[in-house]
Order: structure tokens, then sequence, then C-alpha cells
């Protein structure tokens, strides 16, 4: 089994034509079950047209009546991104991933607040996506590093995810599902979501939580580890060293009134019962001596 996506799910790629969306499109179709799984495209100015024998529609309610497309990425430029994600939440669909990187915040806020109402998920924005391996890739991130086996992986930092995986296949663990939950100060998923899926998920053992300073997600996600995770967690937080008040990294990694501090969070994770490293180079080896 994997959490949010597997070999049957039905993609559709808002802002497929353009340079980013197609590069990673393409990249997705050659991966695993990708021909299968991306079965449309939408941009309103290339309905009727194609990419890569994928079919194009002119909204997402019609690439989902068509074609049976439950999930969105997308790839869409930042000043239109946040009316992306609100016209696949309008279509009903269960999960949305959004790539892009600087929507601005007030629109985000904005399409925060109308997702409340309704049952779509959302992954991101600014995240590298969403892959169970050997199954289906959706999202940016490098599929040969990834191999099928019963870690799941959460981060905020997409390099830090690669890391992490790559340390984890050369120690010859596989990887149930990965999740990038993005490091934009307003966004969907956050840890705590994500913890709870793989802990129902029979095919993950145990869990690398990555997370960055700024906010209290990390925090959060710790102290419900503590009551309620039945799986091993290990995890490192990015951005060991930042001048208060100064952005590090993603545009949500700012510590604010002394709090947020990767200190702070380590400290806080380790009291929680979670195994932690401040040498990102020791996550895969943290791991395996957990499952061992």
């Amino acid at each position: 089994m994997s959490i949010l996506v597997d070999r049957n799910t039905r993609v559709m790629t808002q802002g497929i034509t353009g340079k980013t969306g197609q590069f990673h499109t393409r990249a997705c179709l050659e991966y695993a079950n990708g021909r299968n799984c991306f079965v449309a495209g939408v941009n309103p100015k290339r309905a009727g047209t194609s990419f890569e024998g994928v079919p194009i529609f002119g909204t997402v309610k019609e690439a989902k009546e068509k074609t049976g497309a439950s999930v969105s990425v997308i790839y869409v430029p930042p000043a239109g991104a946040a009316g992306a994600i609100d016209e696949a939440v309008d279509a009903g669909l269960d999960l949305v991933i959004c790539i892009t990187e600087g929507i601005p915040v007030r629109d985000m806020i904005r399409t925060r607040y109308r997702m409340l109402a309704g049952k779509t998920l959302l992954v991101g924005p600014n995240c590298p996506g969403v892959i169970t391996p050997d199954e289906i890739k959706i999202g940016i991130m490098p599929g040969h590093i990834h191999r099928r086996g019963p870690v799941g992986v959460v981060s905020r930092s997409g390099t830090l995810t690669y890391e992490a995986v790559w340390q984890l296949g050369e120690l010859g663990l596989g990887q149930s599902s990965c999740v990038g939950t993005g490091g934009d100060p307003v966004n969907g998923l956050k840890h705590i979501d994500v913890l709870k899926l793989f802990n129902e998920d029979p095919a993950t053992e145990a869990v690398v939580m990555v997370g960055e300073i700024g906010g209290s997600d990390e925090e959060d996600a710790a102290r419900w580890v503590r009551q309620h995770m039945r799986k091993p967690v290990v995890g490192f937080i990015a951005g060991v060293t930042a001048p208060p008040g100064r952005r590090m990294g993603h545009a949500g990694a700012i510590i604010s009134g002394g709090k947020g501090t990767a200190q702070e969070k380590l400290e806080v994770m380790e009291s929680c019962g979670i195994r932690v490293t401040r040498n990102p180079a020791q996550i895969g080896r943290l791991l395996a001596s957990v499952l061992r």
C-alpha cells in the first residue's frame, strides 16, 4: 500500500504547456506507471490539442469529467497558481499538488479559506511533490533515487528529501511514499497530517521527518507522535543557525519572537520520543539503527 497516490491514481497537469510543466510532466510520464496515470492537461488556450499523447482540456472540470482524473499537479506561474488551486477545489478533486513557488501570501490565505468547506487535500505550494516508488511520481523529485520499501518520508525541504532518500537507498532501505509538504508560510498538509497517514499505512514501518526552522509544525507533530504514533520516527531540522527574524531557505522558515529555532524543535522532538540527529549526513544511518 501507500499514502495519497498509487498506480491507480489518475492525474491531470495544470500548466502542462509551459516549459516547466512540459519538462516535469514528461519525466513523470516516463516513470513507472506514468503513461497510465497521467491522463489530462489543462490550458484554456490549448484545449483540443495534446502533449506527449496527453489530451489537453480547457477546464479542470472538463478534464475530470472526460478522463476521471481525481488529482492535479500545478505548474502555473505564481500570479495564477492560487486561482488554479481554486479551480481544482471547485471541481471536487481529491488531491492537489502545487509545485509553484512564490505565490503571494494574500492569495494563498484566500484560497485556504475557500478550501475549508471542500474535501480537496492540498500538498504544497512550493514543494517537490509526492512519490510512491515504482508506482507513480507526481512532481519534480528525481525518480531514479527512489526504491520501494518500508520507510515513509515527510519533509518541508525538497533538497533534504532527496538527501534522505539517497542515504536510505545506499543502506538498502526503500520508501513506501515520500511527501514534500512545501516551505511556504501558508500551505496544505502539515507534518502531523502525513504522519497520521503513515501511521495507518501497513506498508510503512518507520518514518523520516525533516523539518525547518520557523513555525510550530514540527512541535505539533512531535506531540502527536508521543500520544498516538505506533511506529518509530527519526527527525532532522534544517536551518541550524539563523539570526532571529531573518529568512533562511523557504518562505516559511522564519523565526519569530525567538520561537521556532532548530534547537527548540529538536528538544521538543527528543522529549516526545523521536530520535533526532543534528547532522544531515546521518539521517539514513539513524533510521537504519532504529529499524534494527
